[in-house]
């Protein structure tokens, strides 16, 4: 180093003076300034050291909260999601009328396995099998012993289940969480609700979406997050339609019926209390939809909105309703029953021999084709295609279901006078009893037109006018008259009065056209009280046949009729409705002597 010598020379001279050496204050200056230079580079090395270390501490923190956070997750299925992209499976609850959950969540488990994990294969597909017998033990054996390294085995299994797999023991065993839709009433209301499944799937979540019925036509809505705490309300009523499918499923197996579907409305809003096809299924184990075969013989067919029918003389009733609006006729005019009738090589018959007229009133009463059929000549067949479009018979009903849009009514090529003519008492045109009922609701409630609606209605609205209120009125007379004096006398509910149209209709065959000629549809289309209406039901029957006598009988009025009428007997109570009774004779008290 060059030696730097004392500065100035006063200073060494006075040092001199003082007896100091001038060297040693050199030396001792030279080591002050090494020491600067040590300490400058020694808080320079410390700062270093420093950093390092806080990036190393908060190195070892982001790995260790990672594995945290690993140790605490499930791994990923190997799928095709979307990157980001996330799962939502909370869905909204469905609930009655009054509240009572139709449709809920509820919290479960996945089963998967790693096979890459496992211990011992073989047994472990050995007791999966025994837990859940509806799997295959070959292809276990082949998934776990494969290349695969990740296999679902169930997409949802029960507490009990989980726990009988926990004791399996396998580490290559594994669950995910999972939400899943429950219908805590099982088969009650089925068809409406329809079901749900898993959509969009990964370990850790499954999308929940509706695959039928109010599940899929309000899909949207029940996955909507923003009302994900307010319930769907529906109009049924719990309580209506549980008796309404016991009774029915009764009345199903007791007229030895394919098939049966039964629909209850309010008159005036449209409301759908019960409605209910039969055979149903359990929406918490929807089956498989068919592949085969004819569909209305699959358990998942809706009778009451996806069957179409000739519905009989039920129809009459229609056709009166336009020819009293068009003042064709009244209730006490004199109409030609002569048989046969005679249109071209068509001949039209009735079931009974009326004799050469009839009252307009007993046409619908003693239920005449040939009365009925010549009322519907005068009537025509345009303005008869127009009235029965403006009761929405010609088009799907728009309830808020996904099936209803398939209940397509079948209409004729060529609406004649010849289809005028036998439309009038059923045949030619073909609807759902959902159609039939909204039709009868319109008679019910005075003649406005009515929309059937699945949701609980806080105000409503009366539709357009139909039928004047007249004519309505002595439409429920005839169909009390029916009931007290006609082909529905077995209809009578004590306490209610009740009135309606029976409906016998020879069921057309699937293929090749045609009609069988042992096999019917027998339908009953009600109102109750008949002298003021709050409520339509239509109950039909499929292929049914009454054998408690020596003669099988198979009209509506041995079928639907007794059956529609215990339907009545015991939602009527469940309704509001208060039985009418009969005010007794004058107490006669007598005095005896002591």
């Amino acid at each position: 180093m060059t030696r730097t010598p004392l500065r100035p020379l006063a200073h060494i001279l006075d040092a001199r003076t003082r007896g100091e050496n001038p060297d040693a204050i050199e030396k001792e200056n030279i080591r002050q300034r090494h020491a600067k230079m040590h300490d400058r580079a020694r808080r320079r090395a410390e700062g270093r050291l420093l950093v390092l270390g806080v990036m190393f501490l908060g190195a070892f923190a982001l790995i260790g909260l990672r594995m945290g956070v690993m140790a605490n997750s499930v791994p990923m299925e190997p799928g095709p999601s979307a990157a980001g992209a996330a799962i939502l499976a909370q869905r909204a609850d469905i609930v009655d009328r009054k509240g009572r959950i139709l449709a809920t969540n509820f919290d479960t488990f996945s089963l998967y396995a790693h096979p890459q994990q496992m211990i011992d294969p073989q047994a472990a597909a050995e007791k999966l099998v025994a837990v859940f017998p509806d799997l295959s033990l070959e292809r276990l054996v082949k998934d776990f012993t494969g290349k695969r390294r990740f296999v679902w085995i169930k997409r949802k299994i029960s507490p009990e289940q989980m726990q009988m797999v926990h004791d399996i023991g396998e580490p290559g065993l594994n669950f995910g969480p999972r939400e899943m839709r429950l219908y805590p009433n099982g088969r009650l209301a089925a068809h409406v609700l329809g079901g749900a499944g898993f959509g969009r799937e990964e370990v850790y979540a499954a999308e929940v979406i509706g695959v039928a019925g109010v599940e899929k036509f309000f899909d949207a809505r029940l996955r909507d997050p923003a009302m994900g705490h307010e319930p769907l309300q529906l109009s049924l009523d719990l309580s209506v339609q549980a008796a309404t499918e016991r009774v029915l499923y009764g009345g199903m197996k007791l007229m030895n019926a394919k098939g049966a579907a039964a629909v209850l409305m309010d008159v005036h809003s449209g409301e759908v209390i019960a409605i209910a096809s039969l055979p149903d299924f359990d929406p918490n184990d929807r089956p498989r939809p068919p592949t085969e075969g004819n569909p209305s013989d699959s358990p998942l067919f809706n009778r009451a909105v996806q069957g179409v029918y000739e519905l009989g003389s039920t129809y009459k009733t229609l056709a009166m309703a336009q020819a009293l609006d068009l003042g064709l006729v009244t209730p006490d005019s004199m109409v030609n029953t002569q048989t046969p009738l005679k249109w071209g090589k068509f001949t039209i018959n009735d079931f009974h021999d009326y004799g050469a007229q009839l009252t307009a009133a007993m046409v619908i009463v003693k239920s005449s084709n040939v009365g009925i059929a010549r009322i519907a000549q005068e009537i025509g067949a345009a303005r008869q295609k127009g009235f029965l479009k403006s009761l929405g018979l010609l088009d799907p009903v728009p309830l808020e279901m996904a099936e209803a849009r398939s209940g397509k009514p079948i209409l004729p090529d060529h609406w004649s006078e010849l289809s005028a003519m036998t439309i009038s008492y059923g045949h030619g045109l073909s609807t759902s009893p959902l159609h039939l009922a909204a039709s009868y609701a319109a008679i019910a409630n005075g003649g406005t037109r009515v929309t059937p609606t699945l949701l609980k209605q806080s105000g409503w609205r009366p539709g357009e006018r139909v039928i004047s209120r007249q004519t309505a009125g002595q439409l429920r007379q005839m169909l009390r008259r029916v009931v007290t004096e006609g082909t529905a006398s077995f209809g009578e509910v004590e306490g209610y009065n009740v009135g309606g149209k029976t409906g016998t209709a020879d069921k057309a065959k699937e293929r090749g056209g045609g009609y069988y000629e042992d096999k019917v549809i027998a339908t009953f289309a009600s109102m109750f009280p008949a002298d003021d209406p709050q409520f339509v039901l239509v109950v039909t029957l499929d292929e049914p046949v009454e054998t408690s006598g020596a003669i099988p009988h198979r009209t509506a009025g041995w079928t639907a009729v007794p059956v529609a009428a215990e339907i009545i007997r015991r939602v009527a109570p469940l309704l509001g409705l208060r039985p009418e009774i009969e005010p007794a004779g004058e107490a006669v008290i007598t005095q005896t002597s002591n």
